[in-house]
C-alpha cells in the first residue's frame, strides 16, 4: 500500500480501534499459482506492546494448504467508502476522487495445536453468542466439538508492520471538508454517513 501524503493515521489505539471495528478482515497469503484470501472473524489483542491477531479456519482448504507452505500473510481490514465530487469543492477544475480507510497488516500465520484451536472457537463464539443462550459454547456437546475441531485449526498471526490509509479529505480547506460533509449527509447513503462522521471527528 502507498503511503499516501496527509491520509495516514499516525494514533495507533485509533488503527487498532478500527480494526477491531471491522474484524471479520480478508487474510490473504501466497499460493502455487494465484494468491489465496480468506475471510474470517479476528480477535485483536495487543501483548507487550505488540499487535496479535487470532482465529480458526477450515483445514485443507487452498489457502489453510498455502498459509502453511509459506506463512507470510497479509490481513486486509476495509472500512466506508464514498465517491466524492470536485464539485463540493471551491476549485470544480480538481479532480473527484474516493475517501475510504482500509488497514493493512502483515505477519506470519502460526497454526495452534488442538487445545488452541478449542480456544480459538471458544473465544470467538462466546463474543458474538454469548455464554447464557442455548447456543453458547458451553452448552455444546463434547461429541459435537471433538469432531468440529478435527476439522479446523487455530491460528496467530503476529502483526510485523502495519501500515494505513484513512483518506477523509484531510488536504481540503475547512471550508471544503464542511462542504463534502454536508452532500454526503444529503446523499444519505449508510458509508456515505459513516465518512461524514470520521471527517466530523477530524474538523480543524
Amino acid at each position: 500500500m502507498y503511503k499516501i501524503p496527509h491520509f495516514t493515521e499516525t494514533n495507533i489505539p485509533e488503527i487498532i480501534s478500527f480494526m477491531k471495528a471491522r474484524s471479520f478482515a480478508i487474510v490473504t497469503g501466497i499460493g502455487e499459482n494465484y494468491p489465496v484470501a480468506t475471510q474470517l472473524p479476528l480477535e485483536i489483542k495487543e501483548r507487550d506492546g505488540k499487535i496479535f491477531l487470532s482465529g480458526h479456519l477450515m483445514r485443507k482448504t487452498d489457502h489453510h494448504l498455502a498459509f502453511e507452505k509459506n506463512n507470510n500473510v497479509l490481513v486486509l481490514f476495509t472500512g466506508p467508502h464514498c465517491y466524492v465530487s470536485a464539485a463540493w469543492y471551491n476549485n470544480p477544475q480538481s479532480a473527484s476522487t474516493w475517501n475510504y480507510m482500509t488497514v493493512h497488516a502483515r505477519g506470519k500465520i502460526i497454526f495452534t495445536d488442538e487445545h488452541g484451536t478449542y480456544e480459538a472457537i471458544k473465544a470467538v463464539t462466546n463474543k458474538y453468542e454469548g455464554t447464557a443462550t442455548k447456543a453458547a459454547f458451553n452448552n455444546m456437546p463434547s461429541e459435537y466439538i471433538k469432531p468440529l475441531i478435527k476439522a479446523i485449526v487455530g491460528f496467530e498471526v503476529e502483526v510485523e508492520s502495519i501500515e494505513n490509509v484513512f483518506k477523509l479529505s484531510q488536504n481540503k480547506t475547512p471550508e471544503e471538508k464542511q462542504n463534502i460533509i454536508n452532500h454526503l449527509i444529503k446523499r444519505n447513503e449508510k458509508d456515505d454517513l459513516l465518512i461524514a462522521e470520521e471527517m466530523k471527528l477530524r474538523l480543524t
